[in-house]
């Protein structure tokens, strides 16, 4: 399977490291030649039909990327995020995952997701392409994005949470108080938003 593995190594780099079962089909490479070479080491199934070659650079964002792939139209957000801009010191168990509202909701068994449904005519608002040192490439919420849902979801992810991040992107050079409160009102959080801020800087 000497012309198979080639094929993998091009799309892997051409793919940025990570690829899936149907991008080796459009490859010409059959899903049992696929399998064989995963079962003998070759390949790293991440993710059901999320592949990356065995000898790749390591990443320490794999099940970001493996997420990302299985769910190109979502966005890494809330605690996944805030660990992705070190915004916290918790190490998420799960991958925090956003969908707009009305598209498909993807069940991805592993790594473990936590599938959260934003409204649609805002979702795209901080939601960033990030290529990473490996050349992966990724979808997640900004750091003011970030920080804006989990004040305006302070419920659903801890108020200790909200605020650890809220008070982490504060300390950073060129943080701006006024683009989080701009940005929170587009997402109907003014209000919590601004009650946070006077809570760390009253």
């Amino acid at each position: 399977m000497l012309k198979e593995r080639h094929t993998l190594e091009e799309l892997a780099r051409g793919s940025g490291g990570v690829f899936r079962a149907r991008d080796a089909a459009e490859a010409g490479v059959h899903p049992r030649e696929l399998y064989a070479l995963r079962d003998e080491g070759f390949l790293v199934e991440l993710s059901r039909g999320v592949y990356r070659l065995a000898d790749a650079e390591m990443s320490p964002y794999l099940d970001l990327v493996a997420v990302s792939r299985r769910s190109p139209r979502g966005a890494i957000c809330l605690n996944s995020a805030l660990s992705f801009w070190d915004l916290t010191d918790e190490v998420p168990a799960e991958v925090h995952l956003a969908v707009p509202r009305g598209s498909h909701r993807p069940r991805i068994s592993y790594p473990p997701v936590r599938v959260h449904v934003f409204a649609a005519g805002t979702f795209e608002l901080g939601r960033k392409r990030v290529r990473l040192e490996s050349s992966e490439e990724i979808h997640v919420y900004s750091p003011e994005r970030s920080v804006v849902d989990v004040v305006r979801l302070r419920g659903r992810v801890g108020t200790g949470v909200a605020y650890e991040a809220l008070r982490s992107y504060l300390r950073r050079p060129g943080a701006s108080a006024g683009e989080l409160l701009r940005l929170a009102r587009r997402l109907r959080a003014g209000g919590p938003m601004t009650d946070a801020l006077e809570v760390l800087t009253g």
